[in-house]
């Protein structure tokens, strides 16, 4: 990717999260055995592929983990997201990669050791700590509200649920009212809000229980979002407004059919999916 330097190939990957269906989740590129490649580089990648997130498997340095992921925005590297490491942690197992522990994966990443299990046909992470939680001040409130165009009442609670990427939850009373929501872009300023609200079986069924929608500037709309699906889940679960165990649809607005299984075992908080395979082959860099 410059001029001059003799450029190698890597084993490509891009797959589909949280989602059966490829086209339908929120899609990830992987580069695997990507040991050779500067930051600089992953980073020109990550900007070429103008995915939300691409991901580099490397070699672990800390002895508990199996595999390495950094992870990167078009913009920059993120010390931890929830899509990349289900998807990183796919590719690996499909690359061959074999785990040191019978029950469980570790993953590596700039938040530390993430432990991740398989269930059936889906991968779930353990949530990580919440960076910042609790109360968020009024002004903040006013300033979330305000940008997505939300009559004030129709927020029912809100939490800071950041665990690395910055998000600031608001829990609607209606699904109806998430999906009705246009943002103000220009307004968010900095903030990352994430949205939930809860179903109504009678009106929207039973094949997920909430509603997410997640914003960010400078004016994106995250098809399905892992992160931010995991500090809702600790905040809403840990307030004891949602059940130890439910279904959270995002994308719906984009035209995809994400789904997000969250399930409490003791006192961590799981969060999984399928990950559908969409391209597989060598890049080079």
């Amino acid at each position: 990717m410059s001029q001059g330097r003799v450029m190698s190939e890597f084993s490509f990957h891009q797959v589909d999260v949280f989602t059966t269906q490829p086209m339908a989740g929120n899609p990830l590129a992987v580069v695997v055995g990507a040991d050779g490649l500067s930051e600089r580089q992953m980073a020109a990648f990550a900007n070429w592929t103008n995915l939300s997130e691409t991901t580099f498997l490397l070699r672990p340095e800390d002895e508990r983990a199996d595999y390495r992921v950094r992870i990167f925005t078009p913009q920059g590297e993120l010390p931890f997201a929830g899509h990349p490491t289900l998807g990183s942690c796919h590719v690996w197992l499909a690359s061959g990669g074999v785990p040191k522990g019978d029950r469980e994966i570790v993953q590596e990443c700039a938040v530390g050791p993430v432990r991740i299990r398989r269930e059936d046909d889906r991968l779930f992470f353990a949530a990580p700590p919440l960076r910042r939680s609790g109360a968020v001040a009024a002004d903040v409130v006013a300033h979330a509200v305000a940008a997505l165009r939300l009559p004030p009442a129709a927020v029912a609670a809100s939490n800071w649920v950041d665990n690395g990427p910055g998000w600031l939850g608001l829990l609607l009373r209606s699904r109806a009212q998430v999906l009705a929501v246009t943002p103000d872009y220009a307004a968010l300023d900095d903030l990352k809000i994430g949205i939930a609200g809860p179903w109504d079986p009678a009106r929207d069924g039973d094949d997920a229980q909430y509603e997410v929608r997640a914003f960010y500037p400078p004016a994106v709309e995250d098809p399905v979002t892992g992160s931010l699906n995991a500090g809702l889940a600790q905040w809403l679960i840990g307030a004891g407004i949602a059940p130890a165990r439910y279904v959270a649809s995002q994308g719906t607005a984009l035209g995809r059919q994400g789904r997000v299984h969250v399930a409490q075992d003791g006192t961590d908080i799981w969060i999984g999916g399928h990950v559908a395979p969409c391209i597989r082959g060598t890049v080079v860099l």
